[in-house]
């Protein structure tokens, strides 16, 4: 894979920044998958007051454009945040706000998937069973509904990891996101922009392939679980 400008070894720099990136959207989604999972949940099980307000809170949030907060932030806090030390590596401290963004802004459509999914099996007679047997509420929502909706929530995990991570490749590559001396794919490519023209193509080749590779594996990934998973394809094998 060659060297960049300062002979820095390609292909390691294409494992650690795979490291930072994969590690950006990992955390990510479990932030947004938490949280959407609880809104969700508390919004599709109790319905009336509660569904109305949370729903409410939900639709407002999704009115906020992710990008544009992610690159304000990034902007504002650039430099202001000192590096930290992870597992004995030195990672710029933009790397927490980063995750912090994608996750708090990217859990609204797993909230309306889980609510969907929880306003149908609430009325399944296995639930109503529970109720007459005087099961309590939070023992039905996390060790009766909940496993039952774990298919999509693990399509909606892809599809936020497959975001989060287009996310940080997109604000790094503006130089707005993971900085310096942390390794990110986006700001790798950022590094080739320059030489571009010169005909030095495997600075910006190599990272773009690994984005897409990833992309794609989440993908199919996402959909294997899902169906390995579901329930119902659990009772009929």
């Amino acid at each position: 894979m060659g060297t960049d400008s300062t002979g820095r070894d390609i292909f390691a720099r294409i494992i650690y920044g795979g490291q930072i990136s994969l590690l950006v959207g990992f955390l990510a989604v479990i932030v947004a998958a938490l949280v959407g999972v609880l809104i969700g949940a508390f919004s599709g099980y109790y319905g009336g007051v509660v569904d109305s307000v949370l729903m409410r809170f939900t639709e407002a949030m999704l009115a906020i454009p992710t990008l544009l907060i992610l690159i304000v932030l990034s902007k504002a806090l650039l430099g202001r945040i000192p590096n930290l030390t992870f597992l004995d590596r030195s990672i710029s401290g933009s790397v927490p706000i980063v995750i912090l963004v994608i996750g708090v802004t990217s859990w609204m459509y797993g909230a309306r998937i889980v609510r969907a999914q929880f306003l149908s099996i609430r009325e399944q007679e296995y639930v109503t069973a529970a109720h007459a047997l005087g099961v309590k509420n939070d023992r039905i929502i996390w060790r009766h509904i909940l496993p039952n909706t774990m298919g999509p929530i693990i399509v909606f995990a892809a599809l936020g990891l497959v975001n989060a991570i287009t996310l940080e490749a997109y604000v790094s590559f503006l130089g707005l996101g993971v900085q310096e001396p942390t390794a990110s794919w986006g700001n790798i490519i950022n590094q080739a922009l320059s030489f571009i023209q010169r005909g030095v193509w495997w600075l910006w080749f190599f990272p773009s392939l690994m984005i897409i590779l990833t992309l794609l594996c989440v993908n199919f990934l996402g959909d294997g679980l899902r169906d390995a998973l579901d329930p119902r394809n659990l009772v009929e094998s």
